[in-house]
């Protein structure tokens, strides 16, 4: 596992000496000096409702409500009755995992993705099978797709991916509706990313307009709000009726077996919703401006290639040459004091890469990069 590695060890080291250590890693937006209107946030908890617990499977009408108007601003119509609330979406991946597999079967994940993948399907004893994103627009190959796609039960989609920042397109979808209908899986999305798009013009299309197959979306304030620690999700259910019809009873008892999302957290989603422009304002303005950093500073050079993206929070950097990018990390965080991610951590297969968070506040993220780039 990543956290057993040299690289890690050296990190946790620095940090036990109290070295100061430029983190181009950070995830966590609730450490990177975001604006979080914090009377509105705040004031929002003190709902007297929340002293009465009236346990709801998919969690309660009201919230399921709020979470279906967030879908209509997009120009979809989600029934709140095909919305399923969760404390987390790794919570809904072990939801689903139940619902569609049983110990032994084989889910595909996309490669490179995320590395918790490799997490959940070991907690749910599924095989997690990877089909890979080509990098002409991380695009699917279709041959090598049908290679891996036949006995799956689910194929888990990211949109956009982490940490490649690339949309499914209608082309990709094709293939994967295809498959479904050839073999009954399901479409597995995880759509957390889905507001952060590095181009206005662009329109990402979500999967809660997927009408082919069976197909679950999941979502949540973890980056919708930037909320991580308010833990609260959900899954939405689409597809051909009878299917859906079908899996939203089997997938209510599972819920209803966990009743995991907290009261106070869905009387406030109403209250917090409003301050999601604000929020996300400031996140696409620092992730923008940290990725025209990279595109400036590696401009011309004849180290690093900046991968193309549309949306997330990350860039990806391809190392030229024969370069080892755990020895190139180690080296950064050994010498520099900077910590980046080596490719591998997200299962890139091919070539040397690092990947690095667009989170960290300017003056931080400048650093670092100078850092980076510096001979």
């Amino acid at each position: 596992m990543f956290s057993s590695n040299r690289l890690v060890m050296l990190l946790d080291s620095l940090k036990k000496d109290k070295e100061k250590i430029i983190d181009l890693t950070q995830s966590n937006p609730t450490e990177c000096g975001f604006y979080y209107p914090k009377e509105e946030i705040l004031g929002a908890l003190s709902n007297s409702g929340n002293l009465v617990y009236s346990p709801a499977s998919k969690g309660m009408l009201s919230a399921r409500e709020i979470v279906s108007e967030y879908y209509k601003d997009k120009g979809y119509e989600v029934d709140p009755d095909s919305i399923f609330l969760t404390s987390s979406t790794s919570e809904g991946y072990l939801f689903l995992f139940r619902l569609l597999a049983d110990p032994g079967d084989r889910v595909l994940f996309p490669g490179p993705s995320y590395p918790l993948f490799e997490v959940l399907t070991q907690l749910n004893d599924l095989e997690l099978v990877t089909y890979p994103l080509q990098y002409d627009n991380w695009s699917l190959d279709k041959a090598l797709f049908d290679e891996v796609s036949p006995d799956a039960k689910a194929i888990v989609v990211v949109n956009p991916n982490n940490p490649t920042g690339s949309f499914v397109d209608e082309a990709d979808l094709g293939i994967i509706n295809g498959s479904c209908l050839n073999t009954g899986a399901a479409i597995i999305c995880d759509e957390v990313f889905l507001d952060y798009v590095f181009d206005d013009k662009a329109k990402p299309k979500s999967l809660v307009g997927n009408k082919t197959s069976l197909t679950f979306v999941l979502g949540g304030l973890s980056k919708a709000l930037g909320m991580p620690q308010m833990k609260l999700a959900w899954i939405v259910v689409n597809g051909p009726d009878r299917l859906v019809e079908e899996a939203k009873k089997r997938l209510e008892i599972i819920a209803d077996t966990f009743l995991s999302v907290n009261t106070p957290s869905q009387n406030a989603l109403g209250k917090w919703m409003k301050c999601k422009p604000f929020i996300q304002k400031d996140i696409v303005m620092r992730v923008r401006d940290n990725k025209k950093v990279v595109q400036s500073m590696i401009s011309g050079s004849n180290k690093f290639k900046l991968l193309e993206a549309q949306g997330g929070w990350y860039s990806v950097l391809r190392l030229s040459g024969s370069v080892d990018e755990e020895e190139f990390c180690y080296e950064l965080l050994s010498k520099k004091k900077v910590f980046v991610h080596p490719g591998y951590f997200f299962d890139f297969s091919e070539g040397a890469h690092i990947v690095i968070s667009l989170l960290p506040q300017k003056e931080i993220f400048e650093k670092g990069m100078n850092a980076l780039c510096i001979e």
